[in-house]
């Protein structure tokens, strides 16, 4: 008599169900459903990811993944990857292989190799990749005991490898073998390398192994695939439009701010167009606090150590600050505003009636990043928030975040982002009681919700001291930017016992609210440059026209027309130069001034300037007066009202 092996029973995502035999692979259940696997990378059973060829031990939910799923584009990056691994110790033998994860919109694998990689070296390694991917060597999964993996990877001289094996607990591990290749990997992976149907390499970077300065620096190869080549094209025509929008690119072609190794890195040197850029913003800024009701207040650089140790930022903030000593006394430079704000609030008593107290500042802080993440304006050490602590009573909290919320999709409106908002709740690293956490969370929930406002919950991505709201930016490009942020904090005023006097005559605790609206104010520029590609509106414009002469004997009345514009408040160049009409026009198109107004004998002898907008279009024959009035009402719309001519 035939023994009969023991059944499962599995059911698919359109509900159909299945009996299979136990230790059946995922392949093979998936071959009895109606539609066809050719297209699928993987699966998930029971909520756990499983490569096609595992065998099935359970019954359960059986979800095939197809490439254009987002589990199962990270599985065909992740092993992309891999093939890229794998063409790179073939074409240079002897290189050693770290971490290569999935990463959004692609994937990178980090080498130590004798030979410094080029570009060229990207087009051989790509030619590789096609020879792999052309074999369609399997995916094999293999669980080995961790010392016998260790042994391998020792053997083969893989110490990054070896390095992570010491530090595991698991008694066995996975490995994934396709040809002659082998990694240490949890999987899943797709099939086999002939999945890849579309990929690219892109780039070259630097990379501390683990990210600390103190180890080895590593060669990164970066690069990104997708299911089709349509969508492949899509993402490089999204890359070169990026790259034309770089910001550190704009930032040097336009005259802005500029770094130095002599300074430091990290360390930003505005130019007079940046600065006045900057400055136009933080106007706006002020502007905007003082008709909300903030307070502007300042704060020192250099604050004692003894008070950071009393705030919790040397326990949990120690390692991104800078210390120094002054007289034997040690000091910290701030990273954040907050002490200096608490500080004034109690320098003396406070009723409930002056609540709630909003103090702003524009201050400059210090943080330590890591030289391997300092990118442009984006990451940088020395940076000015547009800081902001409010102090309220309980009863108050849930209007002042729900103000706060407004401020920044009214101020972001302006600049035309769209936004999504998060919630990050307790990290692991905190301070301050379970209580206290819950009820500031629920706070931030509760404005969000009463504003129907969508969110999602961060688990373990708030500050130490509070929750926070996000707000993620998208630019034009739909990229997503981290900016404005909401914190909410039962902790600090507990810590500096902040105090208020009651209605019933007693002492109660303030609850405080760190927040800024457009956050490092280098940051939001380097992100406002790519946002705009550098053609700023003509209300945040440093230069907002140049007068272009087609003769020098037109300089006369060109001097006299600036010096009225100027006067008025414009901000307006004059092109001395004694260059070609055409050559001034594509020098002003360069720099992305909003107007370029044209002088000749006609415009001399009708006392008038003949606009041309930088997209080409020409404007009719004007007055000065006329224009100015153009850039005023220009200004005004712009900025909502808040900015016209003379404001900065």
């Amino acid at each position: 008599m035939v023994e009969q092996s023991e059944q499962v029973r599995v059911t698919l995502s359109d509900g159909t169900s299945v009996e299979v035999p136990k230790g059946a692979t995922v392949a093979d259940v998936l071959a009895l459903w109606k539609k066809s696997p050719n297209g699928w990378v993987a699966a998930r059973l029971n909520g756990r990811l499983l490569d096609l060829n595992a065998p099935v031990e359970e019954g359960g939910a059986l979800e095939p993944l197809s490439p254009e799923s987002p589990e199962g584009l990270e599985i065909l990056r992740h092993s992309t990857s891999h093939i890229m691994a794998q063409a790179v110790q073939e074409l240079f033998p002897g290189t050693k292989i770290a971490i290569g994860p999935a990463i959004e919109n692609g994937f990178y694998y980090d080498f130590d190799s004798a030979q410094p990689f080029s570009p060229e070296d990207l087009e051989k390694i790509e030619a590789k990749m096609a020879e792999i991917i052309e074999a369609r060597l399997p995916f094999r999964r293999e669980e080995w005991e961790r010392e016998k993996a260790i042994a391998l990877f020792r053997d083969r001289g893989e110490k990054y490898k070896v390095e992570l094996l010491e530090e595991l607990q698991d008694a066995t591990v996975s490995v994934y073998r396709q040809g002659d290749f082998v990694d240490l990997c949890r999987g899943p992976h797709i099939p086999d390398t002939g999945y890849v149907k579309a990929y690219k390499l892109l780039s070259l970077a630097g990379a501390y192994w683990r990210g600390d300065e103190r180890n080895p620096m590593l060669q990164r190869i970066y690069g990104t695939v997708f299911p089709d080549k349509k969508a492949l094209k899509k993402y490089l025509d999204f890359l070169a439009e990026a790259q034309r929008r770089d910001h550190r690119r704009l930032g040097r072609e336009l005259d802005l701010f500029s770094f130095s190794d002599e300074v430091g890195a990290g360390m930003v040197i505005y130019h007079p167009k940046g600065a006045l850029l900057r400055h136009i913003l933080e106007t706006f800024e002020k502007k905007e606090h003082l008709r909300r009701g903030y307070q502007i207040v300042m704060g020192p650089t250099l604050l004692k150590t003894e008070l950071w140790k009393r705030s919790g930022h040397f326990d949990n903030y120690r390692e991104n600050m800078y210390f120094t000593e002054i007289e034997g006394q040690s000091y910290g430079i701030k990273p954040m505003n907050c002490l200096s704000h608490m500080l004034i609030y109690k320098s003396k008593v406070r009723s409930y009636r002056d609540l709630p107290i909003r103090y702003f500042e524009l201050g400059t802080v210090h943080r330590h990043e890591k030289s391997g993440v300092l990118h442009g304006l984006l990451r940088v050490r020395q940076f000015t928030q547009d800081d902001a602590h409010i102090l309220c009573t309980p009863d108050q909290l849930h209007g002042e975040i729900q103000g706060i919320v407004d401020f920044v999709i009214e101020v972001m409106g302006l600049f035309g982002f769209s936004y999504e908002m998060e919630i990050s709740t307790r990290p692991e690293k905190s301070i301050g009681t379970d209580e206290d956490w819950e009820r500031a969370t629920r706070a931030l929930m509760a404005a969000l919700e009463d504003k129907g406002i969508p969110f999602q919950i961060c688990e373990g991505e708030g500050a130490f001291y509070g929750p926070k709201i996000d707000v993620k930016l998208r630019d034009a490009l739909e990229r997503k930017w981290q900016c404005a942020t909401i914190q909410c904090d039962f902790t600090l005023p507990e810590r500096f016992d902040l105090t208020y006097v009651g209605p019933d005559g007693n002492r109660h605790r303030p609850v405080m609210l760190h927040r800024v609206i457009l956050g490092a104010i280098e940051r939001f520029l380097g992100v406002l440059i790519e946002h705009y590609a550098g053609a700023f509106p003509t209300w945040l414009a440093p230069v907002q026209a140049v007068l272009v002469t087609v003769t020098d004997k037109q300089l006369p009345f060109a001097r006299e027309v600036y010096e009225r514009m100027r006067e008025a408040g414009v901000r307006v160049e004059i092109d001395e130069r004694n260059e070609k009409l055409g050559f001034k026009i594509r020098e002003a198109q360069m720099q992305k001034i909003p107007y370029m107004l044209v002088i000749g004998d006609n415009e001399v002898e009708a006392g008038a300037v003949r606009p041309r907008q930088r997209d080409g279009r020409q404007l009719d024959l004007m007055s000065p007066e006329a224009f100015i009035e153009l850039i005023r009402a220009e200004c005004l719309e712009g900025s909502g009202g808040r900015i016209g001519l003379g404001a900065v």
